[in-house]
């Protein structure tokens, strides 16, 4: 019994030592907002098994947590995103909170398979468009945006589908993440969020 505790507990403490080594640190822990702020309309947001739903009427919902101050410059985000049939949604980053509307600061990583809205997931919304979505609704991917200097990288299931380079009058600064609530049509659920700072 002795032998089999030590060897969970080294076991566990290899996996804390991988973990911090790697640089992910989580977002969500899950189960609560904690961390988070969401705006006009608080309700759009609620937590359905592990996994942040974004259901209703157009909202945002901001990081406001202590990782990075809630303030990136250079990093990497992840996140398990599934889309359902006929729903739009978006990843805002470099933004900041706002009581009301569409953010005005950043980019908006669009998360769309199917909706009316041709600007699929991936695209960075209305400055770099994709045409045909890398995934499929009601199946879980991963959501992957590299920013590092002037340059964006977003990454469907390990794969680039988006890669940008600003020019001088670019909106990168710095800032948070904001996850988006479309419409009162479209169900968009996001789990395992991490980010990396670079």
């Amino acid at each position: 019994m002795k032998n089999y505790l030590l060897s969970f507990v080294l076991l566990f403490l290899t996996m804390q030592v991988t973990q911090a080594q790697d640089g992910w640190i989580s977002l969500f822990d899950g189960k609560s907002f904690d961390g988070w702020k969401a705006a006009e309309r608080p309700g759009t947001f609620t937590i359905q098994d592990g996994a942040i739903q974004a259901f209703g009427d157009r909202a945002h919902l901001f990081y406001m947590g202590s990782v990075g101050n809630h303030n990136f410059t250079n990093f990497e985000f992840k996140a398990k995103v599934m889309t359902t049939p006929g729903s739009n949604s978006g990843i805002f980053f470099h933004t900041t909170y706002q009581e009301e509307g569409w953010p005005a600061k950043g980019y908006e990583a669009q998360v769309n398979a199917t909706q009316s809205d041709w600007r699929k997931t991936a695209s960075l919304y209305a400055v770099q468009d994709v045409k045909e979505a890398a995934h499929k609704d009601n199946e879980w991917f991963t959501y992957h945006i590299i920013v590092v200097g002037k340059k964006i990288t977003i990454k469907i299931n390990d794969k680039v589908v988006n890669e940008y380079t600003e020019g001088e009058n670019g909106k990168l600064s710095s800032g948070t993440f904001a996850l988006q609530g479309h419409d009162p049509k479209s169900k968009v659920l996001y789990k395992d969020i991490f980010v990396k700072l670079l």
